[in-house]
């Protein structure tokens, strides 16, 4: 936080011109157990949502960053008493706040709450305490308290009465006692070493039975509110005949050491009263006196044998020890009093609880060491030993806890972390205790790691080589390219381009941007281009984006092929032959094309020879039947190729009518069609059709 004065002084220069004087004082917040707590306090049964205080104002925080930051209120225990409004800053009572139904064993009411900030996260430890005000009466246990008290008392005898209670604390609690005015008794107030009041009603007049066989006083308890409550009860004395011995305790107190996990029936302590009188003024009875509520239900007392017997669970947290009086009272009403002292032993009956503060659910895969992922507190309501605990890291994982103060753990990292290894992480705390029988409790964290862009893509090949043939079809898929990364959502997506080679505009392929598919954008001549590299680029979604390369090498295969130009005639009235105007030059061939070519040659040969043979003896008959004589036509037809046969080749053909793109055939003898102006020869009949 900041901690900010500024101080203005005024000068008398002309213009009364300010001059301002700014001091900063930085004070760093730090969450340490040397931390300053904020103090506070409020009166009990406040209304609802009431004013606590301004959060904001007192540790200097603007508005702002009390939403940003995510700052909330936690209290100790189970309820939560307070909240915290964003938007003002106000600490606020969520109920009403009753000091003796929060605090019934105490005098002073101090409830512990905690301010959580994240981004980054800091605790402040505050504390609230309510003040007692005077809405509680005192009570006494009963409305009427009876006494028989023997005639034969002596003045100066003291019967002990009742006290009564008061839920208030300091002023506000039981103050004085009153007894109303008769001329037997008088009231005597004293106090306890542990500050608790008891009552004794004292003799000072010599009573008679047959003067007055009962009296009824009044007993009034006076609290010191303002204004000032109070709680009355009657008090009925019965006079008795003579009974010359009151009971007597064989001790004054007795101390008892009890473990809380005493079994219920338990025996306790006997105490024991001796009345030397006889018949019913010797026999003698127990009951508890000036004995709590909650202690008259964990401890029974056999009225006739004095056993006092484990009637509830018992529990150190709750109460560390009981105090119990016992009243031994003989048939004729005489009773003496002992104290009984049960101190109760701590067991370890308490796991560790594990209460998960603040949690970042997904940290990046490039924190650094020593980043704080979540915070926690460790709370065991044994005591000593038993209450002393100890947290650990099951199984080998880069995280590490850190204690803070009132047992408080931060969780850290303690190594570097990698998305790709690890994307997630299972956390189990163990969290346990010092005692003998040492208990423990386990709770889980999960934590993700989120990706960061720290791994390029990478081709499956580092060079691909792919073929195509020549006079190919524009926008020919070829292949594909393919290259993959590691991370994950856009920085693992990856998109594909072309490298652009100086000195050249227009590239012969193109490479989809998405899937890396390879495509020939027009037709290829392997004369001009025989094979040719281009590098492609795989980048991914990153920011930066990362990228890797590789190299696509296309190479057009090579193979043995003819060339055969022929001439269309329409009509065998004029031969047409498309020659090429020139040839490019041959390229030097090896020895493989060399046999390749040879083979081909023989092949191609004989066919050519068989065919043309047949077409030739075909239309040699035809001839023969026609009369008069046809046009001339070029019967041969030569074409050079310089592919990887350049050779010419000399045929006798003979075409049907048509275009110039018809279908020549080796294997069907072709007949010519005649023009309609030309007649037949004798004793010929002409062909129609030509195919």
């Amino acid at each position: 936080g900041w901690l900010f004065w500024r101080v203005t002084a005024c000068g008398r220069r002309s213009g009364d011109r300010k001059r301002q004087v700014i001091l900063f004082i930085l004070c760093v917040c730090v969450c340490q157990s040397g931390a300053e707590t904020l103090r506070y306090s409020l009166p009990e049964e406040m209304e609802r949502d009431s004013f606590v205080a301004n959060i904001a104002k007192d540790l200097g925080v603007p508005l702002s960053q009390l939403a940003a930051r995510k700052a909330r209120v936690v209290s100790e225990g189970n309820e939560q008493l307070f909240r915290l409004n964003q938007n003002t800053g106000v600490l606020m009572a969520k109920e009403s706040l009753d000091r003796e139904e929060i605090c019934p064993q105490s005098d002073t009411c101090k409830l512990v709450f905690k301010i959580f900030f994240e981004n980054p996260l800091q605790l402040i430890r505050g504390e609230v305490e309510v003040r007692d005000v005077n809405d509680n009466s005192p009570v006494f246990p009963e409305k009427e308290m009876v006494l028989e008290i023997p005639e034969t008392a002596s003045p100066g005898s003291r019967f002990p009465l009742e006290s009564a209670q008061d839920k208030d604390v300091g002023i506000n609690g039981l103050q004085n006692y009153s007894l109303g005015p008769n001329p037997h008794f008088s009231l005597a107030v004293g106090t306890a070493k542990d500050g608790v009041k008891y009552l004794e009603l004292v003799l000072r007049r010599q009573l008679d039975r047959e003067e007055q066989r009962e009296l009824n006083l009044l007993l009034t308890a006076t609290d010191g509110g303002s204004p000032p409550r109070s709680g009355t009860a009657q008090v009925r004395i019965v006079v008795l005949d003579a009974n010359d011995n009151i009971p007597v305790f064989e001790r004054e107190t007795y101390e008892v050491r009890l473990a809380e996990n005493s079994p219920l029936q338990q025996l306790v302590v006997r105490v024991a009263a001796a009345d030397p009188d006889e018949g019913s003024n010797g026999k003698v009875r127990y009951a508890f006196t000036q004995t709590s509520e909650r202690s008259r239900q964990l401890f029974q007392l056999n009225p006739t044998t004095g056993e006092i017997r484990v009637a509830g669970k018992l529990d150190f947290e709750e109460a560390k020890s009981h105090k119990m009086v016992v009243k031994a009272t003989d048939g004729r009403g005489l009773s003496g009093h002992c104290k009984v002292q049960v101190e109760v032993l701590d067991v370890n009956d308490n796991a560790p609880e594990i209460a998960l503060t603040s949690l970042t659910a997904s940290i990046p895969e490039d924190a650094p060491p020593r980043t704080v992922v979540a915070l926690f507190s460790v709370r065991d309501r044994d005591s000593g030993d038993n209450g002393r605990t100890e947290c650990s890291i099951e199984g080998d994982l880069p995280f590490s806890l850190t204690p803070t103060f009132d047992n408080y753990y931060e969780l850290r990292t303690n190594a570097a972390l990698d998305r790709e290894r690890t994307a997630e992480y299972n956390i189990t705390i163990i969290a346990t205790d010092w005692g003998t029988k040492r208990l423990s409790s386990r709770e889980s964290i999960f934590v993700q790691i989120s990706d960061v862009n720290d791994n390029p893509p990478e081709f499956t090949q580092e060079v691909y080589t792919m073929s195509v043939t020549e006079n190919n079809s524009p926008m020919l898929r070829i292949g594909s390219m393919k290259a993959t990364d590691a991370d994950t959502g856009k920085n693992a997506r990856v998109n594909y381009a072309l490298v652009q080679q100086e000195g050249k505009e227009q590239l012969e392929v193109s490479v989809n941007a998405e899937n890396g598919d390879v495509y020939i954008l027009r037709p290829l001549d392997y004369e001009k281009v025989s094979a040719f590299e281009v590098t492609v680029r795989a980048a991914d979604g990153g920011s930066p984006p990362l990228s890797a390369q590789a190299v696509l090498r296309v190479i057009p295969p090579r193979s043995a092929t003819a060339t055969l130009a022929v001439a269309l005639v329409d009509g065998f009235s004029e031969a047409h032959l498309r020659v090429s105007e020139q040839a490019p030059a041959a390229e030097p061939d090896g020895p493989l094309t060399l046999y390749l070519i040879a083979s081909l040659v023989c092949v191609s040969a004989l066919f050519l020879a068989t065919a043309v043979a047949a077409v030739v003896v075909k239309v040699r008959r035809a001839r023969q039947r026609e009369m008069e004589t046809l046009p001339t036509f070029p019967t041969t037809a030569t074409e050079s190729n310089a592919g990887s046969l350049p050779r010419s080749y000399v045929y006798d053909v003979c075409f049907a009518a048509g275009t110039v793109n018809s279908e020549f055939r080796f294997l069907r003898p072709l007949f010519p069609c005649f023009p309609a102006g030309l007649p037949p020869g004798p004793g010929e009949q002409r062909s129609s059709v030509c195919s």
